[in-house]
């Protein structure tokens, strides 16, 4: 009877013990560890950024052991807002000036990771075919968030439609203009809407990303367009500072700055849209 007592005992003894974990061989993650595995949520704006992750996902993805998952956003805030929420893994759409903008503006803290490509921003017109047309009084919408809109008077200044303050740069405000002689009148709009203001105004500088999702071609479409060369408005992917040494995240800004997606950039929108070097 002791002998069949003292069996008992062990076995609910090693079975508690295997109910803990509690074993030499256990293999559990830390807590906080991401898995591996684990599916990556990915933030972007439609056009370039989610075709750009699409063709990851599609052809690049499998191979290197990474599991996407594309969440598409229309607008520049939601992608942010929801990274910091917890919502995202990962964002791909803005420039470094927007985000480092937003965090300050919004008292959050995200991570740059790395460049992918720069959207040339261009201005473009369904009622003149140059910009030496631009009449007297002429009403230009640009976008109304503070870094592309001093990227966009410089872009106007860079072409000489108005000359800035000295020293003012991308960080112009309407304030610094200061020489505008067709006394153009400036209508700063949520970005997204600036392809349907053409409609009503006589010009508009438009995102790259939302000047491809409503057809037109900055290589061939716009009055003006920004040079690629030196130029700091790159978009690239950010996260949250606590997956900046995630293995996925890391994985992913090793993918979307590969010789694949460069090519693939260069294929697909032949000068609408350039790689980041």
């Amino acid at each position: 009877m002791r002998k069949i007592f003292g069996v008992v005992a062990g076995l609910i003894l090693a079975g508690t013990l295997a109910a803990c974990g509690g074993t030499s061989t256990d293999t559990a993650q830390p807590a906080g560890t991401p898995n591996a595995d684990a599916p990556l949520k990915v933030g972007v704006n439609p056009v370039p950024h989610g075709e750009v992750l699409k063709y990851v996902k599609d052809n690049l993805a499998a191979n290197a052991g990474l599991n996407l998952e594309i969440v598409e956003f229309t607008d520049y805030v939601q992608p942010n807002t929801q990274l910091d929420e917890g919502n995202l893994d990962a964002n791909y759409f803005q420039h470094i000036p927007y985000l480092e903008e937003f965090s300050k503006g919004k008292g959050i803290k995200l991570s740059w990771v790395a460049p992918v490509h720069i959207e040339p921003l261009g201005l473009y017109s369904k009622k003149i075919k140059s910009v030496s047309e631009l009449a007297q009084g002429a009403q230009v919408a640009l976008p109304n968030d503070a870094s592309n809109l001093g990227r966009s008077l410089k872009l106007l200044a860079d072409n000489g439609v108005i000359t800035l303050k000295e020293g003012v740069g991308v960080k112009a405000t309407e304030r610094d203009v200061a020489d505008n002689p067709k006394a153009l009148e400036f209508k700063p709009l949520e970005a997204a809407q600036l392809p349907r203001s053409l409609e009503d105004v006589d010009a508009a500088i438009v995102n790259g990303n939302y000047a491809l999702e409503a057809g037109l071609q900055p290589a061939t479409d716009s009055l003006i367009l920004e040079k690629g060369e030196g130029n700091p408005y790159a978009n690239g992917l950010v996260t949250v500072p606590a997956k900046v040494e995630d293995p996925r995240v890391k994985k992913l800004a090793e993918l979307l700055t590969g010789p694949e997606v460069k090519k693939f950039i260069e294929d697909r929108y032949k000068g609408a849209v350039l790689p980041a070097e």
